[in-house]
């Protein structure tokens, strides 16, 4: 790893400010689930609320990126850090004044992931010309990126488990909205908005723009077949995570720490893999690691099927999470050597949208599901689907172009 200079200290301050608001936001993912089943013991309603966290970051993906473009990078990344900041300091602030109904927490939780999606894609949108002002390989600062959000969850699960415990999940709450606005005097005051190079083929109609973006997905087969196989496999993802697992969690130990502690062995085998890629990762055949991480991803849903001791499900999580570390950084070097640099907030925003546009579903119908069959029947169903759809991905003819690099950076 290179040493910080004065030319690197951009660069870093992004990978900072991005740890700040994703470690507040792992707070988020788990003390409000917590929160509904612990007060409901509905599976029903905890995939409600995965409903009304995931559905707006689908929105805000396809009708946001073309706003992000416009507005500029930097100054949506603290636009959009700002409203989600005031938008969860509601959350508890109502909750000890005048009291907090559920309606009003699914509206709130709705209005704070759509807040929050721009600026985390303007963000992303940001990294290669700070990559490149650092001197530091794309591969190399995807992958430290990525390690960042895995870290996030690392040290940010199980510390939240502990706190829930300490303080309560209204509190925990309180430091999620104070990240935001940490997140976004970083990004104010030391990052420099990038020159941007406005392309020929912008109309100054926001919905030809935003229809440029999924046209141009449309006709990249590599990151159309990407957006297919990811939005499969985040429909799993979605259903366990959002539903099955804490079920699981509360059914067989009973306490939030056990779940943020999963959590972070999940978070710390990404970590793992994905400092492993970013020292190596460069002279790897993408489409071998991107396949072969994803099948090792899915052995946790036997792991959780044995019912193993707390302290043994632990350490097979984080060395079968050591597979997620490669994965969004593979994605990140792909799309930032295909899309070109003026159309990165719609194209990026377009990709995540649809990456994540079937885990709403996968939250309902997991809580619908998991309430209805169990927890045992659903982690067969799970793992043997996700076997399928990772390893199909061998032979699928497009994704093996993600070996090939191309820039238009």
């Amino acid at each position: 790893m290179q040493s910080i200079t004065r030319n690197s200290i951009p660069l870093y301050s992004l990978f900072t400010a991005n740890a700040i608001s994703l470690t507040g936001n792992v707070f988020t993912a788990i003390a409000v689930p917590w929160f509904v089943l612990q007060t409901t013991g509905s599976a029903t309603q905890t995939g409600i609320t995965g409903f009304f966290t995931i559905l707006p970051v689908v929105l805000a993906g396809f009708f946001g990126g073309t706003l992000i473009d416009r507005l500029g990078y930097k100054r949506t990344s603290i636009i959009s850090d700002i409203a989600s900041g005031v938008t969860t300091l509601l959350i508890p602030l109502l909750h000890f004044t005048i009291g907090l109904q559920f309606w009003q927490l699914m509206a709130l939780v709705f209005l704070g992931a759509l807040l929050d999606t721009p600026g985390t894609t303007a963000r992303s949108a940001l990294l290669p010309e700070l990559a490149v002002q650092a001197g530091m390989p794309i591969e190399r600062a995807t992958s430290l990126t990525h390690v960042i959000e895995r870290g996030a969850r690392f040290i940010g699960a199980p510390l939240v488990g502990l706190l829930i415990g300490i303080m309560g999940t209204a509190n925990v709450l309180w430091l999620d909205a104070a990240s935001f606005f940490v997140s976004a005097a970083i990004v104010w005051i030391v990052i420099a908005a990038p020159k941007i190079e406005k392309q020929e083929t912008q109309s100054g109609k926001y919905f030809d723009e935003l229809k440029e973006g999924l046209r141009f997905i449309a006709q990249d087969k590599l990151i159309l077949a990407i957006v297919i196989m990811i939005m499969l496999t985040n429909f799993l993802d979605a259903i366990f995570g959002g539903v099955v697992r804490p079920v699981y969690v509360k059914e067989v130990f009973g306490e939030a720490l056990n779940l943020g502690l999963l959590i972070a062995a999940n978070g710390g085998g990404a970590v793992i893999g994905g400092l492993i890629f970013a020292a190596i990762g460069h002279r790897l055949p993408r489409h071998t690691v991107f396949v072969a991480a994803f099948v090792l991803t899915g052995v946790q849903f036997w792991v959780y099927l044995l019912h193993p001791p707390i302290y043994i499900l632990i350490a097979t999580v984080l060395i079968t999470s050591i597979g997620a570390g490669p994965l969004n950084p593979i994605i990140g070097s792909v799309e930032f050597e295909r899309v070109p640099a003026g159309m990165r907030g719609r194209v990026f925003g377009a990709i995540g949208a649809g990456a994540w546009i079937a885990m709403p579903l996968g939250m309902l119908l997991g809580g619908v599901l998991t309430e209805n069959f169990g927890t045992t029947i659903m982690l067969v169903a799970l793992g043997i689907t996700y076997f399928i759809t990772t390893l199909s991905m061998a032979f699928i003819p497009a994704m093996k172009e993600m070996n090939r690099k191309s820039s238009s950076v």
